[in-house]
This record gives structure tokens, sequence and C-alpha cells, in this order.
């Protein structure tokens, strides 16, 4: 056992002194280069690095005019291609889809142009994007999702720019479907982005297909209060109303015998772009005139009886 060690420091001693050079050796190289450096063609030197940095300062140059003219150049098309979607009446929600990924694809070309004019091999670019495309499109696979919902809503058109929609538990205007997400806005002026795919696969509610929606009122009369009196009061009011549609007809019905009030169901019908506008009126003028009709508004009521023992 002690043979064995000894044989292993001296191997390990004769490699450590392979890798120190002998004092000679060291001196000579460093005096090889001390006569290197004083001798030196520095006026050459400087001369390949002005030089050098020249070149690089005119493809620097040559790169930025590139992107400026291109990106004025997509700026252009982008305009001309506005100006055909009107002249063909393209569908809102189509143009700004379409105009988003002509612009992206545009960006990705003058990116690569410019590469190529830095001297970078765009060949190789483009081969180490194809063999990463798996794993980008696995990480992505969400956005992609996205990217094909948007397509999806655009061919079936479930709502378009314009519309107001309830879905994913939001409620808004649709202001513009993008590449990966749609944009509402909310009657408070609020801005939410919904993924294409989750509101591509969910329930929409689109309230602006239909050119007429139905306005539906409850109203709580008192126990002993005539229904005829009721009625003929509340469509008195609506037929007072220029936006309350004719045909059909608003209707008054009981709906529910509650505990404290017999509720009446009213339904009337209108245009779209009126439906809040008058359901707020009527609330205030049921509140106001039925009073006035002999109609009584209920107040909760808790019957207590006392007893002696």
């Amino acid at each position: 056992m002690q043979t064995l060690f000894m044989r292993f420091l001296l191997t390990a001693t004769e490699q450590t002194e392979k890798l120190i050079l002998p004092d000679s050796v060291q001196k000579a190289k460093f005096a090889e280069t001390v006569d290197k450096f004083i001798h030196m063609d520095y006026q050459k030197v400087l001369t390949d690095l002005v030089s050098q940095s020249i070149w690089v300062v005119l493809k620097l140059v040559l790169a930025l005019a590139i992107y400026m003219a291109g990106r004025w150049l997509i700026k252009r098309i982008l305009k001309l291609l506005a100006a055909a979607f009107e002249r063909r009446a393209v569908d809102r929600s189509l143009q700004t889809f379409l105009r988003n990924l002509v612009k992206v694809v545009c960006y990705i070309l003058l990116f690569l142009f410019i590469v190529q004019v830095l001297g970078v091999n765009t060949t190789s670019i483009v081969a180490l994007l194809a063999s990463a495309g798996l794993a980008v499109g696995m990480a992505l696979s969400g956005t992609l999702q996205n990217f094909a919902g948007g397509v999806m809503i655009l061919l079936l058109k479930p709502y378009r720019v314009g519309d107001f929609i309830s879905a994913q538990g939001q409620s808004g205007t649709v202001e513009e479907i993008m590449l990966f997400s749609t944009r509402i806005t909310t009657a408070d002026r609020q801005v939410i982005f919904i993924p294409n795919s989750s509101i591509a696969t969910s329930i929409i509610d689109n309230y602006s297909l239909s050119p007429l929606r139905r306005v539906d009122w409850t109203v709580s009369i008192s126990y002993g209060d005539d229904v005829e009196t009721a009625r003929a009061a509340i469509l008195e009011l609506l037929a007072q109303d220029t936006r309350v549609m004719r045909d059909p007809a608003p209707a008054v019905h009981v709906a529910a015998l509650a505990e404290a009030s017999v509720n009446l169901s009213v339904r009337a019908w209108c245009s779209n772009a009126d439906y809040w506008d008058l359901f707020f009126a009527m609330n205030e003028r049921f509140y106001k005139i039925l009073p006035q009709k002999g109609v009584r508004f209920p107040y909760p009521q808790l019957d207590v009886h006392l007893t002696r023992d």
C-alpha cells in the first residue's frame, strides 16, 4: 500500500515539473514578447483599426438608413392596404387582422434584410429558426392557439368591430380584433383584452346582431291594488314614448305573488341603440307617475304577534 502511494507521489511530481517551465525558457519567451511589442508597426495597426472602424460605422449608417426607409415604406403599404379595404368595403374586423398580419411580416423581412447588410449570414439564421421552430411552437402553444382563435373568429364572425358583446365574464363594445386578442371597451370606459383562444371557444352573447331588443322591467305593487289599473297606467306610459315599438306590442303580466308585493313583468321592444336610455327613463317614470294613478309601491313589512302567558 505504501509502495503504491509513493509511486502516485512520484508520478504527480513528474507531471507538475512538466507543467512548470524552466526559468531559462520563461525568460526567452518574455524577451520574445517584449521584442515583438517594441518592433510592432504601430502605424499599420492604427491604420487597420481606423479603416475597420470606418467600415463598421458605414455599415451601421447604411443599416439605419435602410431601417428608416423600410419603416416609411411599411407605413405607406399599410395606408394603401387600408385604402384598398375601404374601396372594397372589407369588414372592419378583417381589416384590422390583415393589417396587423402584414405589418408583422413586413417588419420580419426588414429585420432579415438589415441583418444581411450588416454581414450576418441570413441563411444560417433561417436554418436556426427552422430548427428551433418545434421548441418555440411548444413554448408558444398558447400564443399560437390565440392566433388560430383569431382566424376562426374572422371566418365564423360571431361578432365584429362595433358589436356589444358579453364573453368570459366581461361586457363591452368590440374595438379591435388583433392577432392574439380582442380589445373591448366597457360601459365605464375600461379597456379589456380577451385572448382569442378563450373567446373563440366560449359562449358569446352578441347584443348587436339583432336590430331590436326587448326591455324588461319588474314593477312591484301592493296587495289590494287593482292589477288592471296598474296595467293600464304602465301601458299608457309606454305608449307615450316614441322609442317603444308598437309591433311587437308592449305587455304587462303578473309574474309572481311575492311575500309583500305583487310583481308585474313589463316587456317592451325598442331599437338596440335605445335600450339603456329607455330602461332608465321608464324606471324613473314608473316611480313618479304610478303613485298618481293610485298604484302603491309596497314596503317590507313584518307582522309581530304578542301573546300573554
